[in-house]
């Protein structure tokens, strides 16, 4: 069973002739390479950037410090033999004194 004439409504169709469809689609082709050549020379690359926060600055400028810093070797391997051992003992109010005082001198304010 043969379907013919499906969705024409009777009007015969033009045959395509290649040769303008060829050139049509070279031309679009052509004018669409020419507008990528002004659109890329009209505007400059894009360069990246990166910007950090005052708070991340200063978080760097603290992990440097530590790295700088020097180590008393001797203390830390007796505080881990403490610890280990179960002798270490830990000042609860002592150590919130600390952290609060640490605080403050990171974030500016005042307890």
């Amino acid at each position: 069973m043969a379907i013919n004439n499906v969705n024409n409504n009777g009007v015969q169709k033009t045959p395509l002739d290649n040769t303008k469809l060829s050139n049509q689609q070279n031309a679009n082709q052509a004018a669409a390479q020419q507008q990528a050549a002004k659109g890329t020379a009209a505007t400059a690359p894009r360069q990246d950037s990166v910007s950090l926060t005052q708070s991340a600055q200063q978080l760097n400028q603290v992990q440097k410090k530590s790295n700088e810093a020097p180590v008393n070797q001797e203390r830390v391997d007796k505080l881990k033999k403490a610890v280990q051992s179960g002798e270490y003992s830990i000042n609860p109010q002592a150590l919130a004194s600390k952290i609060a005082r640490l605080e403050a001198e990171v974030f500016g304010s005042k307890s």
